[in-house]
């Protein structure tokens, strides 16, 4: 049962006396667990943007931000955070949420720019459909077995090029790739090595073998699409050129800058070593208080085909990108509410979706037993007329159908029509079946609501009506969008009561005064 104190317990009044000269103090403690009053700020800023939810003082939506945590603790326990769907999803944000933290959105610009500019040079495409040969590497492969994979990749392209024209690149696909399909590759979905190959070719083209960092590939160019305007990829590249690597002057400059801010330490007779050989299990460099030796570059020297000066800056400038964007959270705590945000976000629609929006679709008998239950909350304020309209050839006709009709259940009514009497020659009645309100129909309104008489249809002129007047509506699919929205309201408060039922709840109301106002 849920605890709202407005003086809290000896122990957490001392605790709160603590944490009060403290610049984030703890505002509630849900279910043991902290939330400090930056949290909360952000999640109610976040929600309370527009002018009217302004008005919606932070007392009062406390309530709001309980439930929301006590439905994301509930997604926690149900390990919903820890699929690899749910992980994907939350680092792709991350990614698209860092770049701002690691370049400012001019100098991205000016970078995005030029890299458009040099593709459109180049001729690149924008779009390209593509079939591969493809093999799987993992980070732990033996030198042995990627030797053998290199040497066999080797010599499948080197039998698809001597047949030339009739080279049977599918056939190649089926019985050595990894990926059998075919598919649509646009600008920065793929690693930039598969992109700079893939991107260049022209259609019926066949690549050589070349690494990315999942692995070999042989692809064959299908379909080409050419590059779209600037504005409409701009925002793309932005958001994921950091994470290429490449040495653009603005890059070389953030580099230079982390290094110093982190003690990069450089290992010259490492570096030598390596330059000179091509290869060493020297220690290269130490930043950040980790050493970086010449195994990790050798894993990215597989995914990164180059001259060994080269392959070595971007490796550097990889390691330098990759430890300040693992510490983002800690060193904007802005960043740290953002992701948290989202993720709960996430873990929140994943949650409601189990527990309210797939029982819905599921849950014919109880939509039908909540409307049983609350079936005068849907009568209308005028009745209604539910039957049908009969517009018939003849009088004889129209009393011949309305008898017909009376035998048989309403749902057989369009259908006992068609096949008795209109299923020969020419028609003998024209039908509408339904659910009206007054003015839905010119027929209904004079026969039935006592309106205005309507003009009778020129090769139907006798019309007859078979129906009732209805208060409100006598099936649960009637009303199916306004019961759906009201019964997902009901499995929601139902839900959030059984959650509040187990929950234990302090709140440092003082703490709480203070929301945007310190």
């Amino acid at each position: 049962m849920i605890m709202i104190k407005n003086g809290l317990a000896i122990v957490f009044l001392c605790l709160s006396l603590a944490t009060a000269v403290a610049q984030d103090p703890v505002l509630m403690r849900i279910n043991g667990k902290d939330v400090l009053r930056s949290e909360f700020e952000y999640v109610y800023n976040k929600n309370n943007k527009s002018a009217s939810a302004r008005q919606v003082m932070p007392k009062n939506y406390v309530g709001t931000f309980i439930d929301y945590k006590l439905k994301v603790a509930e997604a926690e326990t149900a390990g919903m955070d820890t699929t690899s769907a749910f992980r994907d999803k939350l680092e792709a944000r991350r990614r698209w949420s860092s770049i701002s933290y690691l370049v400012d959105e001019e100098t991205e610009e000016r970078i995005a720019h030029r890299f458009y500019n040099r593709l459109k040079f180049a001729r690149q495409a924008g779009k390209v459909r593509v079939s591969h040969i493809f093999k799987y590497l993992s980070q732990n492969i033996s030198g042995h077995a990627l030797h053998e994979i290199e040497a066999k990749m080797d010599s499948i392209y080197q039998m698809l090029r001597k047949q030339g024209k009739n080279a049977d690149f599918d056939a190649c696909v089926v019985d050595f790739s990894d990926e059998k399909s075919e598919f649509w590759v646009s600008w920065l979905q793929m690693p930039a090595e598969f992109e700079d190959i893939v991107f260049g070719m022209q259609v019926g083209e066949i690549s050589h073998p070349f690494f990315t960092p999942q692995g070999i590939h042989i692809v064959k160019v299908l379909e080409r699409r050419e590059l779209p305007p600037f504005e409409e990829v701009k925002e793309g590249i932005m958001h994921s050129r950091t994470y290429r690597y490449e040495m653009d002057e603005e890059m070389d400059a953030l580099v230079e800058k982390l290094k110093k801010e982190y003690h990069y330490i450089p290992d010259q007779a490492g570096m030598d070593e390596l330059i000179s050989k091509g290869k060493t299990s020297r220690v290269l460099f130490i930043f950040g208080g980790k050493t970086y030796t010449g195994r990790e570059f050798t894993r990215f020297a597989v995914a990164h085909p180059g001259g060994v000066r080269r392959q070595l800056r971007e490796f550097v400038m990889k390691s330098v990108l990759d430890y300040e964007n693992s510490h983002l959270e800690q060193k904007y705590p802005e960043f740290r509410l953002l992701m948290q945000a989202y993720k709960e976000e996430l873990l929140l629609h994943e949650i409601t979706d189990r527990e309210v929006s797939e029982r819905i679709k599921m849950d014919e008998a109880g939509l039908k037993a909540y409307f049983d239950t609350h079936r005068s909350d849907y009568y209308w304020k005028e009745p209604r007329y539910k039957g049908i309209v009969l517009h018939c050839t003849t009088k004889r006709v129209a009393k011949q159908v309305r008898k017909f009709l009376k035998q048989i259940p309403e749902s057989e009514w369009m259908d006992a029509i068609r096949l008795t009497f209109n299923a020969e020659g020419t028609p003998e009645v024209q039908a509408e079946q339904g659910l009206f309100a007054y003015g839905d129909n010119a027929y209904v309104d004079a026969l039935v609501f006592k309106g205005q008489e309507a003009t009778p249809i020129l090769s139907f002129p006798f019309t007859a009506i078979l129906g009732r007047k209805v208060k409100g509506p006598e099936e649960f699919h009637e009303v199916s969008e306004r019961l759906s929205v009201d019964y997902r309201n009901y499995l929601e408060q139902r839900w959030v009561a059984k959650l509040r039922a187990s929950a234990k709840v302090e709140i440092n109301q003082e703490v709480l005064k203070t929301v945007n106002n310190h």
